[in-house]
């Protein structure tokens, strides 16, 4: 244990708790343009962790997953974890086709606008010398970058990751509405057994391997 840093573990699960509740609140946000209020009548539309935190998926397996990957050496990111559900009706919907699409694609857009933000003001702050040792941020230098990498490197992988085509991740929403109705029995197999397969995906290393351009172009900008 006297290698595990308790302060680098805060940063990344406010980091988590951000990214996840404002790919939730887009999710419930697109949801009430196109028609549907539920998600603003149960008070979703709000980047409150609190709305869409999920006690297992959002607190106790990234934690755990965390902990262990750093006692073990581990390098990047743990398990990320999940939130509370963001709930439509999509019946409710105008232009039902567009609306999953948009809907679907809402939270990956809230992540990569975070993602592109957090990498703008890693940018300014290097060539403006913020992260020089005698600069303005001064002992605030290793939270203040391990925060703004954190938030780039957590919120590209969340919308990644939810673009993989696997029941329940908003990939397969996409894929389906672009899918011929010839297709209904192999997303209904999709569907029955999309979690299984993504834990199989995810623990053979597929999805580690699939990120490693990205975590590389990552490192490349942040280094120009």
């Amino acid at each position: 244990m006297e290698n595990f840093n308790i302060g680098a573990l805060v940063i990344y699960m406010v980091v988590l708790l951000f990214a996840i509740s404002a790919h939730e609140c887009a999710h419930a946000w697109m949801s009430y343009k196109f028609g549907d209020d539920t998600a603003r009548l149960l008070g979703r539309i709000t980047l409150n962790p609190a709305k869409h935190t999920d006690p297992i998926g959002t607190l106790l397996i990234p934690i755990v997953s965390y902990v262990a990957s750093q006692l073990s050496g581990g390098a990047g990111f743990a398990l990320i974890g999940w939130g509370k559900p963001t709930p439509v009706n999509p019946l409710r919907w105008r232009n039902k086709d567009t609306a999953n699409v948009m809907v679907s694609l809402a939270g990956i857009m809230a992540n990569l606008t975070i993602a592109i933000c957090s990498l703008v003001v890693i940018k300014v702050a290097q060539y403006t010398n913020l992260f020089e040792p005698n600069g303005v941020l001064g002992d605030l230098i290793e939270p203040v970058w391990l925060f703004l990498t954190n938030m780039l490197l957590m919120n590209v992988s969340l919308a990644f990751f939810n673009l993989l085509p696997f029941p329940p991740l908003d990939g397969s929403k996409v894929l389906e509405t672009f899918l011929p109705a010839s297709m209904q029995p192999t997303l209904e197999v999709l569907e029955r057994y999309g979690f299984l397969i993504l834990l199989v995906v995810v623990n053979l290393g597929i999805t580690r391997a699939l990120f490693q351009p990205i975590a590389r172009l990552l490192g490349y900008l942040i280094r120009l």
